[in-house]
């Protein structure tokens, strides 16, 4: 929204703390207004910088460093200028709550003359967007799974698997060591509690580590069969 003063608040956000700690979208956000403020002729009075989605009906309530912008834009009687419009929000609705709040808001991207009408404009084309977006991603992936593709990450389920193999040649390898002491107890009559108090007597330990049980007993003796 075009402004009569030269003061601007600067107002920065990013969506997920990994980008908050990392710097990255905050960092291209900086220079981004900084440009615009220098080939504009603004100056900066107060800056504010957020981690928070933009997302749900109290984005606002959850985003304090936006509403504390708006109020120090307010006793400044200056505007907030944002690099992208989506650091707003891309919802349409709550877009047009902020332009209630009657504080101007400039948009680096779209130039300092860009007024409430545009803001609008582009909220409901980048609200448009991400549905359509949403809608695509959803049926490539009803398409992919409809062909039998698999899908995740491939890299993530070869890891499983290989940690699978190596817990069962692990399971294999600590019941060859135990098996042949089971297997003799159990042909002196011995019951799966009995040779379970005896493994733990011997300070035997499970292949995790354990005590011995019945059931752990039995499991060995399945496995053998």
């Amino acid at each position: 929204m075009a402004t009569t003063t030269k003061t601007l608040v600067a107002y920065y956000r990013v969506s997920t703390a990994t980008q908050g700690r990392s710097g990255l979208g905050l960092e291209a956000q900086h220079q981004a207004v900084a440009r615009f403020v220098e080939a504009e002729g603004f100056t900066i009075a107060a800056k504010f910088e957020e981690v928070e989605t933009g997302k749900g009906s109290d984005a606002l309530d959850r985003r304090p460093q936006l509403a504390a912008a708006l109020a120090e834009a307010r006793r400044l009687k200056a505007a907030v200028v944002v690099a992208k419009l989506d650091r707003l929000s891309r919802d349409v609705a709550f877009v047009a709550g902020l332009m209630a709040q009657r504080v101007p808001f400039i948009v680096a991207e779209l130039g300092a003359d860009a007024d409430p009408f545009m803001l609008h404009l582009y909220a409901a084309l980048a609200e448009k967007e991400r549905s359509m977006i949403s809608a695509r991603t959803k049926a490539a992936l009803a398409a992919a799974k409809d062909r039998g593709t698999q899908l995740g990450n491939p890299r993530i389920a070869e890891a499983q698997a290989k940690g699978a193999a190596r817990n069962r040649a692990n399971a294999i390898e600590a019941d060859a060591k135990v098996l042949p002491l089971i297997t003799t107890m159990q042909a002196d009559g011995a019951s799966l509690r009995k040779i379970a108090v005896e493994l733990n007597a011997k300070g035997i330990a499970t292949a995790r580590g354990g005590k011995w049980a019945a059931e752990q007993v039995r499991a060995i003796l399945s496995r053998a069969a």
